[in-house]
């Protein structure tokens, strides 16, 4: 609804700005207009416009039109050229590495540019490199500083730099802005510890333990191992401060809205790097609250289509993705509801169908995946998914009970199997993984371990047994497929292309001994990676695998993300297939989990309508005649089918 006051302050605003409204601005300007009511009812919402909270309001204006300033122009050209739904389309793919890990520094990164193009990626999230103390990091997610790249990994100029050797190869950039909390060696809590109250409002500090008491008794503990608990006692300080993830990791007082203003300016330092997707980690955590779980509150969605909102006014061409690790029906508010609905987070993890793909592959069966599918198609459109097997996080078994009982099996068996398959206890299991972050009381616990190593090559490899290869090789090609046609962006963890086994020299290493998360987490040894070019070798049919099915995907349209798929029947618990419809196009996706073959019959391809008397199979480049009702289509164990019918 117009606001006479609101648009006669911006308009002042900007003019003081002395910015060019008919000309080179006008594009901002337009966006400005266009979202700012919007903007100040959210931000009311949470910080009801007195007197401070309105002249924090005004400084986070003033923040947005410095960032259009300082925005290059190259950047702002980027922006104009890029369709508002660019991230829908069936051409990006990613891969998620750790620069250092993965090539020793973000100088070195330009020199393997080539190696993603070969592969088929084109977009790259490079995990954190921003300053984390060495030893208390939390793999990066312990800022200390936001604005300096890590010495480890280089400098700023280094990253100018490879930003723009991928702007020459036509890729784009993913990076992680940790908005939940900081480092305890930040600045910020720095000046906390020495007892500034300015700064120590930007955290939750208590003098005793009775504020705390009250939090916890509905708070979770994230890491109820190696971090019980979600308060820690600073001794400088004197106080109690809330650390919901580790001791290192002080959560930051969003209710304060200063902090909401520091951390706008930092994602407009983000944007104007030249970053594509800034990823916001752990968004779920951001907005406490006594008396509740203080995750996926909301305020917190809130804050986010807030900040969603400054980020399309400012630098339009960056996309949002909200690493929000939660149940379907939860997920769904991350893109964002009513008014607001897909313009809140672009981007969500899959991290349901995740997890429901490794189910299927310990028990060969697709009930538990096909309950889910209802709540995760209410997807809206304009928004898309992450999609990936693995990534450098644990995976989760937090999918809904009622999904397992429809399934007909009891939840807290049903996931012991999960535990007891992955972690290699399981009789007649292949997996070698392990057991993260195991809970005492509940009995809860995730799962680590590779890709390769969970898919059974790493037994494999020990036993020295061709065809248990052979068969682990075909569940990791069979995984990424699911997962690369779904629907959304498929990511690659780096290390899976070529099928590294899990890494056990975490153990050495005192600053990751205690999280077996880095058993996944491999240094890459080029060696080994440059043995893609030898046909026969693991690593080339691994990688030549997984390039062929993104250059499938790339050179078929109707994989882009336009709400474009439907779930078939294929009357076979141990076959999920689905079939992605554009204008006249169908493409039927098919996908055996079990260890043995099984068959479906054609009518479930026939009642999508179609009108062909043949099939081309993509994956095989085979043609296959339709079969009457009666007759059946075979796939192998654990084969999967990419059907074309024009």
């Amino acid at each position: 609804m117009y606001n006479q006051t609101i648009h006669s302050k911006l308009n002042d605003t900007l003019l003081k700005a002395k910015l060019d409204l008919l000309g080179a601005d006008n594009s901002f300007y337009t966006r400005a207009i266009a979202n700012i009511d919007s903007m100040v009812a959210l931000y009311n919402d949470i910080y009801p416009l007195g007197n401070k909270n309105y002249k924090v309001l005004n400084e986070i204006l003033n923040g947005i039109i410095v960032a259009h300033q300082e925005r290059p122009k190259a950047m702002k050209k980027r922006d104009a050229e890029k369709s508002s739904d660019w991230f829908l389309s069936n051409s990006l793919a990613g891969m998620s590495l750790y620069v250092d890990r993965f090539c020793g520094n973000i100088e070195n990164l330009s020199d393997k540019l080539s190696y993603f193009k070969k592969l088929g990626v084109n977009l790259l999230h490079l995990m954190p490199i921003f300053e984390s103390p060495e030893g208390e990091s939390d793999g990066g997610y312990a800022v200390s500083n936001f604005r300096e790249v890590d010495k480890r990994f280089g400098s700023i100029n280094d990253l100018h730099k490879v930003r723009e050797n991928m702007d020459n190869e036509g890729m784009y950039l993913m990076l992680d802005i940790v908005l939940n909390h900081t480092s305890y060696k930040h600045e910020w809590a720095q000046k906390a510890k020495a007892g500034k109250k300015e700064f120590q409002e930007y955290y939750y500090m208590y003098d005793d333990r009775t504020m705390p008491y009250r939090f916890e008794q509905t708070m979770p503990e994230v890491f109820p191992e190696s971090s019980p608990g979600n308060f820690t006692f600073d001794e400088q300080s004197g106080k109690w401060v809330m650390t919901v993830f580790n001791y290192y990791q002080w959560d930051l007082n969003y209710t304060n809205p200063v902090v909401l203003k520091e951390m706008l300016s930092t994602i407009f330092f983000y944007a104007n790097l030249g970053v594509d997707v800034l990823r916001i980690d752990a968004p779920a955590f951001i907005w406490k609250q006594l008396g509740t779980s203080s995750q996926n509150l909301p305020q917190a969605h809130t804050l986010l289509q807030f900040i969603k909102l400054c980020v399309e006014v400012a630098a339009p061409g960056m996309a949002i993705l909200g690493e929000a690790i939660v149940a379907p029906k939860e997920i769904m508010k991350y893109f964002g509801s009513g008014i607001y609905t897909a313009h809140e987070c672009d981007f969500a993890y899959n991290a349901t169908h995740m997890a429901l793909q490794w189910d299927m592959l310990a028990t060969g069966e697709t009930r538990v995946m096909l309950a889910a599918q209802r709540d995760l198609l209410q997807k809206p459109l304009g928004t898309t998914w992450i999609n990936y097997t693995r990534c450098h996080d644990d995976i989760g078994l937090g999918y809904e009970d009622a999904m397992i009982q429809q399934a007909g099996y009891d939840p807290q068996m049903h996931r012991s199997f999960m535990k007891n398959y992955y972690s290699g206890i399981f009789e007649g299991s292949t997996a070698m993984g392990a057991l993260f972050g195991f809970n005492p009381k509940t009995g809860d616990a995730r799962i680590s371990g590779t890709l390769a190593s969970l898919c059974g090559l790493e037994k494999a490899i020990d036993t020295n047994d061709p065809s248990a290869i052979d068969a682990a090789i075909q569940r990791i090609s069979l995984m990424q497929a699911h997962s690369f046609l779904l629907g959304g962006v498929p990511m690659i963890f780096y290390g899976d292309e070529v099928g590294y086994t899990n890494d056990y020299n975490y153990l050495n290493d005192p600053g990751k001994s205690y999280d077996n998360r880095w058993m996944h987490r491999p240094i890459i040894d080029w060696a080994k990676n440059d043995k893609i070019n030898s046909g026969g070798t693991i690593e080339n049919r691994i990688f030549s695998a997984t390039q062929k099915l993104l250059t499938i995907r790339a050179g078929n349209s109707v994989f882009s993300d336009l709400k474009n798929l439907t779930w078939l029947n294929t009357h076979n618990i141990h076959i999920a297939g689905y079939v992605r419809t554009l204008e006249e196009k169908q493409l039927f996706c098919l996908f055996n989990f079990s260890n043995k073959a099984a068959s479906m019959p054609w009518y479930a391809i026939k009642e999508s309508g179609i009108k062909a008397s043949s099939l081309h199979e993509l994956w095989t480049d085979k043609r296959l005649s339709i079969g009457s009702d009666q007759k059946v289509i075979v796939l192998s164990p654990y084969e999967f089918m990419i059907l074309e019918s024009r």
